[in-house]
């Protein structure tokens, strides 16, 4: 699924390590950025036991323990 917005995600990383990072992407044809994005889903399907959908936000929007 292709999202339709985006937002920007600062991060604060070793230089040496984001040089190795990118050089890394850059080897396999991909931007830092589309690597972040893939790292992301991974993380979220994960945690979740299930690919991301639209309808998530409102789940990570949510009280814990359920209803408000």
């Amino acid at each position: 699924m292709t999202e339709e917005r985006t937002a920007r995600l600062t991060i604060l990383i070793d230089p040496r390590k984001k040089a190795l990072f990118e050089r890394l992407c850059a080897a396999e044809d991909l931007t830092p950025s589309q690597v972040v994005r893939q790292l992301i889903r991974r993380y979220i399907g994960e945690h979740l036991g299930r690919p991301w959908t639209p309808g998530d936000l409102d789940e990570a929007n949510a009280p814990p323990g359920g209803d408000a």
